[in-house]
């Protein structure tokens, strides 16, 4: 069983910066592919970014590519989420995921992570 605990959200104007953080308890986190998705108010929950285990090979959803950043600290258990230059449409409950075995590809649909985190608010104001 895996936890995961985000922190890091808050109110910033836009073109400021956040740093999102997500702990997770548990062993084997090098194995684990871990995300971010966010949900606005009357939306879908949506794929940000995601990073593998080992390599670090990473991905993004388009809105976000040179602005948000994905990382892991895998001494740490911790991955992060680096946002800059943040907008208004950048609001939304942000949820950390993972997923607890192999992926040929970095899945971006929230079906195919298996552990969650209950969210951290990020608000943009314009």
């Amino acid at each position: 069983q895996v936890q995961l605990v985000e922190s890091g959200g808050g109110l910033v104007q836009a073109g400021e910066s956040l740093r999102l953080s997500c702990a997770a308890s548990g062993r084997d986190f090098t194995n684990y592919v871990m995300a971010w998705f966010r949900q606005a108010p009357g939306r879908e929950r949506e794929f940000v970014a995601a990073i593998r285990g080992s390599t670090s090979y990473t991905e993004y959803t388009d809105s976000v590519k040179g602005r948000f950043t994905i990382s892991r600290d895998n001494a740490k258990n911790t991955v992060y989420l680096q946002m800059n230059s943040l907008r208004p449409e950048d609001t939304a409950v942000y949820h950390c995921a993972a997923r607890g075995f192999p992926a040929i590809t970095l899945p971006r649909v929230r079906d195919s992570y298996n552990y969650w985190g209950q969210g951290t608010q990020v608000t943009v104001s314009s």
